[in-house]
């Protein structure tokens, strides 16, 4: 039977978080959502704002809020290297929502701030909902 696993390294600019074998990875490029699987084509992508989800062997996930970085995908690897990747079950829902507060209460004037202002609320909400999520399902 064809290995069904792959190798896995998460590496931030503070640690290596994640070097194992895994069956699967949702992976939020820049440009939307990217699921890899064993045997996959080789891939170089900017990654974005979003949930990374890695599925491992025994049936369990990860899930990690990742921001920026870059993903490769080549002979069974994948080296995601994140600007940032916090595990999901650390996010505070209410310091995420405390987070949205301040970024809706923001306000800019040029194109450059209202940019920072969005990107902060899309982070912040995606954070809130993450630790909501985590809190619902009792982990």
């Amino acid at each position: 039977m064809a290995k069904k696993t792959f190798r896995c390294r998460l590496i931030t600019p503070e640690a290596r978080i994640l070097d194992q074998d895994v069956e699967h990875v949702s992976l939020p490029f820049h440009d939307g959502l990217a699921g890899i699987l064993a045997h996959h084509a080789p891939i170089v992508a900017q990654l974005g704002l979003g949930e990374l989800r890695i599925d491992l062997p025994e049936g369990a996930s990860k899930s990690y809020f990742l921001e920026g970085g870059f993903g490769q995908f080549v002979g069974d690897h994948l080296t995601i290297l994140a600007e940032e990747a916090i595990p999901t079950e650390r996010l505070s829902e209410r310091e995420a929502k405390a987070e949205l507060d301040e970024a809706n209460a923001r306000t800019g004037t040029t194109g450059d701030e209202m940019r920072k202002i969005v990107h902060d609320r899309s982070r912040a909400a995606l954070k809130a909902k993450l630790a909501s999520r985590v809190k619902t399902a009792g982990v």
